[in-house]
């Protein structure tokens, strides 16, 4: 099990819960890049479902869907499988910043946090996936270290599978 509280030294970080279903659909809707890229529009349903799905193999006790808070402002949201798709990598289903805090290096501050606390805790790499025409994601997790490794067709849209190795 995962120490979330970990996660970051500067942000308190929870667990999203159903109760949270309309503040990340909110969230999500000021976010509107990311859902041009993917075919995908934010819904309330949608929402409540990513909260608890998990890969093929995994049950929820291995999810970690969670909210970086600065006092009661929601910076950022992430989701968090432990030990997908191997046992010592980490994979993120889904990271999104504040509409309002992109652009100021906190995302990449986020993501070195999480990363310092994946390979303190023996996780050797983070894998992720990014929609190939989305310009921002992809400086962004190329500028914070992963590497392009495999292009998979999705269904109206081309993911690119990222890794991060943690030594």
């Amino acid at each position: 099990m995962l120490d979330i509280a970990a996660f970051s030294r500067r942000y308190a970080v929870r667990r999203m819960t159903d109760a949270d279903a309309g503040a990340l659909l909110d969230f999500c809707r000021q976010n509107t890049q990311f859902y041009e890229y993917c075919g995908a529009r934010p819904t309330k349903a949608r929402v409540l479902d990513d909260l608890h799905v998990a890969p093929p193999g995994k049950d929820a006790s291995s999810k970690y869907y969670v909210g970086f808070y600065d006092g009661a402002t929601l910076v950022a949201i992430m989701d968090l499988v432990d030990g997908y798709p191997e046992a010592d990598c980490a994979y993120i289903g889904f990271f999104m910043m504040n509409k309002g805090l992109q652009g100021r290096g906190i995302g990449s501050d986020i993501i070195r946090e999480v990363c310092r606390y994946l390979g303190e805790t023996g996780f050797r790499s983070i894998r992720l996936a990014i929609a190939e025409d989305n310009p921002q994601a992809t400086h962004f997790w190329r500028k914070n270290g992963f590497a392009v490794v495999q292009s998979v067709p999705m269904d109206g849209w081309t993911a690119l599978v990222a890794d991060k190795a943690l030594s």
